[in-house]
């Protein structure tokens, strides 16, 4: 084998490299979307996530690929049906998966009320056509490739595309039941796994070393030292964009919001994407400081001031962040990549670049806003776009898939993770054919006079029975349980709950919207004494957990008229000692 065929074979075995990679996004994307939303549609979400690629993989091979790299016309390059003219596999594999990785951003913004076989229409017509032409006007030789217009990996030809459809889909479809009050106020609506989100976009991050430095579509004749910086100017843009994101929401939430910075580490990587081999390092760490701030106030601008309902921030950080990427390359391109050595506005390169970069967001946009504005409005007309109300509310899984829940073996609370979230629960309408009373519903029967009377108990002695309930914060428990046993308390049932009290709880943000009752973790002490002093039980509980600050607890003092234990039948006093 000569020297030739061994660079070639190097140049495809690293495209193809790329591919996987490119491929494995998916499950980043389907995790990323899982993880930030509710549980009861994990399920369809991760269902949709497989369908794009299934479906965008013939539906590219069919026609789309043609469009895209099949003929040099100006706006559309030809028809090769089923790829026949084609036997370039590795580009044709390494394009599939950047098709498909642009049509899956939409499922993120119209998830948790989107009816699965109109979703999958939708997701056909953007693989079919929506992406391939505006794709080959930057990479497959039309206009824009022809007048200089720089998008290296996808900022533009992937993600902005994606994410215009994204805020299309989620504008038409309608936001979710109970995201918006009367008064137009979002609702914080939490997704239900911060960890499989996180998870989904290390995978995302690490992926993207094959998004952007495989496109340099091969090692020789220099290539290496090309990917090489690339690989670095990817890694670095979304470091930095981490970090803004999470400074901003610090000094805005008060909090570092978790989500908001798995969606800044996107941003970066966005960003980046157009100008990663033709940016420094200090213009990728500019980019993402930028992309950093504009993920942050675009997605707040969408959800509070647009009211546009986009559960995992898909528009701002595919859209913004991708457009916003892709005119910074005319400020901050330096390396010559084809549109000339230092040709940014910041290096001496006059406006060209950044004109040519500006044109190629605003044309691309406007096409993609149109197109997919048509698809949208058609489908809801014809099939219908949104799910039934009680399909939303009891979860697409359910309904749709036929998936009673996606963690089968988790007990999963019906009021946050089935109608709704903390601070806003979503209750079913019940149908009044179907409603019965609690006598029917739970019908009760007595056997005997001795069950009867278990209802009219008398108290069994002349001693008092007092029940203390003390709610308390979880970590003050040890102090609680050491100041009863000095007293003589041993007997207690202890139990973690929920709740708030006249504050609702600390004043927390998710994703940039204020939640209106936060539920925080406590434990609850049943304590029922006769010997002991009640007022004894409840001065040296007090004295236990004191704080001074909101949220120490709360005591409750009942009266109770009698104690029955079980294994012996004793009753009143005798029933609370222990064994002779």
């Amino acid at each position: 084998m000569d020297i030739t065929s061994i660079a070639s074979s190097l140049d495809t075995g690293w495209v193809l490299l790329g591919a996987a990679l490119v491929f494995f996004m998916q499950a980043g994307f389907a995790m990323v979307e899982s993880g930030l939303t509710r549980a009861k549609n994990a399920g369809n979400i991760v269902m949709k996530n497989l369908l794009d690629f299934s479906i965008g993989t013939p539906a590219y091979w069919l026609i789309g690929f043609g469009i895209m790299f099949g003929g040099a016309g100006a706006f559309i390059g030809g028809l090769d049906l089923f790829c026949l003219n084609s036997d370039d596999y590795a580009t044709m594999i390494f394009q599939t998966v950047f098709c498909a990785t642009s049509a899956t951003i939409v499922s993120g913004s119209v998830a948790e009320r989107t009816k699965f076989s109109s979703y999958c229409v939708c997701s056909l017509l953007m693989s079919l056509v929506v992406y391939p032409i505006s794709g080959h006007w930057i990479w497959g030789g039309g206009w824009l490739a022809e007048l200089g217009f720089h998008d290296f990996a996808g900022s533009t030809a992937v993600h902005m595309v994606g994410g215009i459809a994204a805020f299309v889909g989620a504008a038409v479809v309608g936001p979710r039941i109970g995201k918006y009050n009367k008064d137009g106020s979002p609702n914080a609506i939490l997704g239900h796994n911060i960890p499989i989100a996180a998870l989904g976009v290390f995978i995302l991050w690490f992926c993207w070393f094959g998004f952007n430095g495989c496109s340099t579509l091969g090692l020789t004749d220099g290539l290496d030292l090309d990917a090489a910086r690339i690989f670095y100017t990817t890694n670095l843009a979304p470091a930095v964009a981490t970090l803004t994101v999470m400074f901003i929401t610090w000094v805005r939430y008060k909090k570092p919001d978790i989500s908001m910075t798995l969606n800044g580490t996107l941003a970066g990587l966005v960003g980046v994407t157009a100008g990663c081999d033709t940016v420094t390092p200090v213009g990728a760490a500019v980019i993402g400081v930028v992309c950093g701030f504009a993920v942050v106030f675009g997605i707040e601008f969408v959800d509070k001031k647009l009211k546009v309902d986009d559960p995992v921030g898909a528009v701002g950080v595919h859209g913004i962040c991708g457009a916003l990427g892709t005119i910074l390359v005319g400020f901050f391109a330096y390396y010559d990549y084809g549109i000339g050595e230092k040709a940014g506005l910041f290096y001496g390169g006059g406006l060209k670049c950044l004109g040519l970069q500006c044109l190629g967001v605003v044309s691309v946009a406007a096409w993609v806003a149109v197109l997919m504005t048509v698809i949208f409005v058609i489908v809801k007309k014809t099939m219908g776009l949104r799910c039934e109300e009680t399909e939303e509310l009891e979860g697409l899984d359910l309904h749709e898939h036929g998936l009673a829940s996606a963690y089968a073996d988790f007990a999963l609370s019906s009021s946050i993770n089935n109608f709704g979230t903390t601070g806003s629960v979503f209750r079913q309408k019940a149908a009044a054919e179907d409603a019965v009373s609690m006598d029917d519903a739970v019908p009760v029967q007595v056997k005997s006079e001795t069950a009867a009377a278990v209802r009219n108990v008398v108290a069994a002695s002349d001693t008092a029975f007092t029940k203390i309930t003390i709610f308390a914060k979880q970590n003050r428990f040890d102090e609680l349980k050491d100041a009863m046993n000095e007293i003589g308390v041993t007997g207690m049932t202890v139990t973690n709950v929920l709740g708030c009290g006249m504050q609702k709880g600390k004043k927390e943000y998710y994703r940039g919207v204020s939640m209106d009752m936060t539920l925080l973790p406590r434990i609850q002490v049943d304590i029922v004494v006769a010997k002991v002093d009640p007022a004894v039980v409840v001065d040296r509980a007090r004295k236990a957990l004191y704080t001074g600050h909101i949220g120490d607890g709360k005591i409750f003092v009942y009266g109770v008229q009698n104690v029955i234990k079980v294994r012996t039948g004793e009753e009143g006093y005798a029933a609370l000692q222990g064994e002779d």
